[in-house]
């Protein structure tokens, strides 16, 4: 590999032309180096973004560019882990988007192909990398806010009128839990370093074998945690961790800049709230920066499929109390 890392995009979806594909081409080291796809359409704006581009009308092409180093998977859930072992196998490192599996011991054969053949496969849980929850996570570890004792996580948007959309396709892997479900479990345990000793409420409303309002409580060691999912309420996201002595609040926890800004309230018992914010991080751009530090052996990547599969273990459970999905 040479000093630039060389980019393949496995799908011209519209979050890897937006968001991903973006922090690609502008990250320092980095560079959007081809993209399948059978769709000229969709290839083109990533070709204006980064010209020079090769496009291929099919992923096992791609895996075979020898030039290729890195392979993003932003395809439809149930691909993710038959596609993220065909890039090992090619010999990429692979950075996959959540979730990486719809069952957490789908995720068993990666770990041991990601450590079979030395490469780097990770999710692209894009949170962790940003200052807000950093910022939180060491807070938390300091005891800014006394014994933590609850955790509300909320995560919700309206896709009702686009039914065409995968998120509203059962057997595509879609649902609110699999989509943003992931952020308000993965972010409590990630934040808090702690594990859900048992679910201990699950309401789930279905449409067409998807999940798409989830009312789910956990009990964790010492604290207990509530969180809302929805593909079918008003738009609104908020993480809060309220301990005996304090309480954090961020306001736009999981796609600050889209949803508003990133910013971290902090208020004591001395009744005064305490307030940061980071206007300028790109989470995106960070995680790729990371992925590549991983890569070039410079750092350890925060968040692993042993990680990934945590969260998805908790949504499992969320489903299982819920009396399991029903058929696609």
């Amino acid at each position: 590999m040479g000093e630039t890392i060389r980019w393949g995009v496995l799908g011209a979806s519209k979050f890897a032309r937006e968001l991903m594909g973006p922090a690609i081409h502008t990250a320092p080291g980095h560079a959007l180096a081809a993209l399948a796809t059978r769709s000229p359409q969709k290839a083109a704006p990533f070709a204006a973004m980064a010209p020079g581009l090769q496009v291929y009308d099919g992923y096992a092409a791609l895996l075979e560019d020898a030039a290729i180093d890195a392979v993003y998977i932003p395809l439809p859930h149930h691909l993710h882990i038959e596609w993220a072992l065909k890039a090992l196998e090619a010999g990429k490192h692979v950075l996959v988007e959540k979730p990486v599996a719809l069952r957490a011991d789908q995720i068993a054969p990666l770990i041991a192909a990601r450590d079979r053949t030395g490469l780097q496969c990770a999710e692209a849980y894009m949170m962790v990398h940003h200052p807000q929850w950093q910022r939180l996570r060491a807070l938390l570890a300091e005891g800014a806010i006394g014994r933590l004792r609850h955790v509300e996580g909320v995560f919700t948007y309206d896709n009702s009128a686009d039914p065409g959309n995968i998120r509203n396709q059962a057997e595509m892997g879609g649902g609110a839990l699999p989509d943003i479900g992931v952020y308000t479990y993965g972010a409590t345990r990630w934040a808090t370093g702690a594990e859900p000793e048992a679910v201990t409420h699950a309401d789930i409303d279905w449409e067409d074998g998807c999940d798409v309002l989830a009312r789910v409580a956990a009990r964790f060691p010492g604290f207990t945690a509530h969180w809302v999912n929805s593909m079918r309420l008003l738009p609104e996201q908020l993480m809060l961790f309220h301990g005996e002595a304090g309480l954090i609040r961020l306001t736009a926890p999981f796609n600050p800049r889209v949803f508003g800004e990133a910013r971290l309230e902090l208020r004591d018992r001395s009744g005064v709230t305490r307030i940061e914010t980071w206007p300028g991080a790109d989470h995106y751009r960070l995680q790729v920066e990371a992925f590549g530090a991983a890569i070039r052996g410079a750092a350890a990547f925060p968040w692993t499929l042993e990680d990934a599969r945590g969260t998805q273990a908790v949504i499992d459970m969320a489903y299982a109390a819920a009396g399991g999905r029903p058929p696609a």
